[in-house]
């Protein structure tokens, strides 16, 4: 595999199947199955084998995909990490699919066909041979054109939410506002205007400032949550992720990528994450600083 591809199976990715949008999904599937099954017939068709008519077979055969759909993805939702789904695991996740309702095919074919070898190796193997030849020519068109048109919504708002904002060049007046922390010993005074932003780290925070030519960092014991709640006067400190708090007067630069954004903060190496449910509040936000 060359490295392009490599690079393109690592893109950030976003992650559609849940909630109402997974039902969507799964009924979108089962609805095309139905059509491109009875309409097409796009494999052999040996009608003599028939135990039911081909209308009831190409139903089970699509009620077959919607059920696999449903249980695959809903089980990948107990354990999946959006923020960290990229192209690869969205190729994954459909071949997953993809073979689940192969072998299903191959499990339901002595309630359709009247054929001595429905449990032979021959069949198990064609039925997942049928249902990726279906499967991949539709992910293989759809997922990259996905991923590209996402890739260019998201570049050209970055770029109209560069050219409307500017960074925090400037120090007005130092302003102090005190935090309390889980310990009363630990608590502090946060100098809004240096503050560029805080990083959840376990049951504590990593609160970075700015300081000439770098940053500085604190590590104090209390959640993101309760930060939050205590900076919640000023409009410009934004939550773009459960891991992150953002001063978005410090964001020099946002990038765009198929996932949402990515965020380059002031003398600051890395850059962060703005997660996908979050990506509409965030561009209200930054357009309104």
């Amino acid at each position: 595999m060359t490295t392009t591809s490599l690079k393109f199976l690592k893109q950030p990715y976003p992650y559609y199947f849940k909630g109402k949008n997974l039902w969507i999904i799964a009924a979108l599937i089962f609805g095309m199955s139905m059509a491109f099954n009875y309409f097409f017939e796009p494999f052999v068709v040996y009608r003599p084998e028939h135990k039911v008519s081909y209308f009831w077979i190409s139903m089970i055969h699509s009620l077959n995909a919607f059920l696999c759909v449903l249980l695959v993805i809903g089980l990948n939702n107990l354990r999946v990490n959006e923020d960290n789904w990229n192209v690869g695991s969205e190729i994954t996740l459909i071949s997953g699919v993809l073979l689940t309702i192969g072998i299903s095919q191959f499990l339901v074919r002595d309630m359709i066909y009247a054929n001595p070898d429905n449990w032979s190796m021959r069949y198990f193997l064609e039925e997942i041979r049928n249902t990726f030849m279906v499967g991949v020519l539709f992910a293989v068109i759809l997922v990259p054109m996905n991923y590209l048109r996402l890739m260019k919504a998201h570049l050209k708002t970055a770029q109209t939410l560069n050219s409307h904002h500017q960074p925090d060049l400037i120090h007005q007046k130092e302003k102090f506002h005190p935090i309390v922390t889980q310990q009363k010993s630990d608590d502090f005074e946060l100098n809004t205007d240096d503050f560029l932003f805080a990083k959840s780290e376990g049951n504590y925070l990593e609160i970075f400032f700015e300081k000439e030519d770098g940053t500085n960092k604190i590590l104090k014991r209390m959640t993101m949550k309760e930060l939050e709640s205590q900076l919640d006067s000023f409009p410009h400190f934004f939550k773009t992720h459960r891991s992150f708090l953002i001063n978005l007067k410090k964001v020099k630069k946002v990038k765009g990528n198929a996932q949402g954004y990515q965020l380059e903060i002031k003398y600051y190496s890395d850059s962060l994450p703005v997660s996908r449910g979050m990506v509409s509040d965030f561009e209200r936000k930054f357009r309104d600083i």
